[in-house]
């Protein structure tokens, strides 16, 4: 579509999480920092929480990629589990073998024969779950006593739980206030400021090969971050429709309008305009290369 228009190598506002485009937001590099202190510890449950689209998912990734040999991660994106699912999920990601249809104690036995192998090596093991606020109460508190498991001289397992702001709901239930007791180190990610929004679009241009002068105007920075309100997630799909929007008018740069355009055609844009209209038709975009605007009158 705009690729050659703009002189891009791939595009730059993809929504899949991709670790060649981290920007290091303030907030962002404040949470990794907490990962990676707390991570020494290797004691108690780590929580970093913030809202949808705030990028929870690369941060995790950009974590995990921190690493060295002397960890062992078991990542668990999906945590709609019962407790026994969460065992069988953490002895795959181990490495241990185990029979599917074992009852619950067997497979205690088998993840902690594992834990106590790491130990013996003198590795940590750390558990990290995404969107953690989904987990059921009775999976949580048995993550609980699965982070009782320890030798004389430290905890075999440290949990890291990323999640949306419902996860500090959850962790003030009574059936698990020992849980959210246990919680060493918490973070909260915040959304860009008006000038990392700036600096976010230009990094992601960059890393896409643009190489021209400055492709987002002024004006529309300053609308892109009013619409997409510091949401990582909402600024690259605004942004990319606005690059849509100025290549099917031929545009060499985005405006303000294609912006607010753009954020008119996205429902989770925050919208601040009195009255709005259906913008944009982009699936012309896709099969005629050509952006078609429609306004309803």
């Amino acid at each position: 579509m705009y690729r050659g228009h703009f002189g891009l190598r791939e595009p730059p506002f993809g929504l899949t999480p991709d670790t060649a485009f981290t920007f290091s937001a303030s907030s962002h590099q404040e949470a990794l920092n907490v990962l990676l202190v707390a991570s020494t510890s290797g004691e108690g449950f780590i929580k970093i929480t913030g809202d949808v689209g705030m990028g929870k998912t690369l941060l995790c990734r950009r974590f995990l990629s921190t690493l060295g040999d002397d960890y062992v991660a078991a990542y668990i994106p999906n945590p709609m589990l019962d407790f026994r699912g969460l065992l069988l999920a953490l002895a795959e990601e181990l490495g241990t073998p185990v029979d599917r249809e074992a009852d619950r104690h067997a497979l205690i036995k088998a993840v902690n024969h594992a834990l106590l192998g790491f130990a013996r090596k003198g590795r940590k093991v750390i558990v990290i779950l995404d969107e953690a606020q989904a987990m059921p109460i009775e999976t949580l508190e048995a993550l609980r006593l699965l982070s009782n498991l320890e030798t004389e001289k430290r905890k075999l397992v440290q949990v890291v739980l990323f999640g949306q702001p419902e996860l500090d709901q959850t962790l003030a239930e009574a059936p698990i206030r020992q849980l959210n007791q246990r919680i060493t180190f918490h973070y909260q990610l915040g959304g860009l400021s008006r000038d990392e929004t700036e600096q976010y679009v230009s990094h992601r241009l960059k890393v896409a090969g643009y190489a021209g002068d400055r492709l987002f105007a002024p004006g529309s920075i300053a609308a892109l971050y009013k619409h997409a309100g510091g949401v990582p997630r909402l600024v690259n799909v605004i942004a990319h429709k606005a690059l849509l929007a100025a290549y099917g008018e031929g545009a060499p740069q985005v405006s303000r309008k294609h912006v607010v355009r753009a954020a008119q055609d996205t429902p989770a844009a925050v919208h601040r305009v009195r009255s709005f209209r259906p913008a944009l038709a982009l699936a012309a975009a896709a099969v005629f290369g050509v952006a078609v605007w429609l306004f309803v009158v």
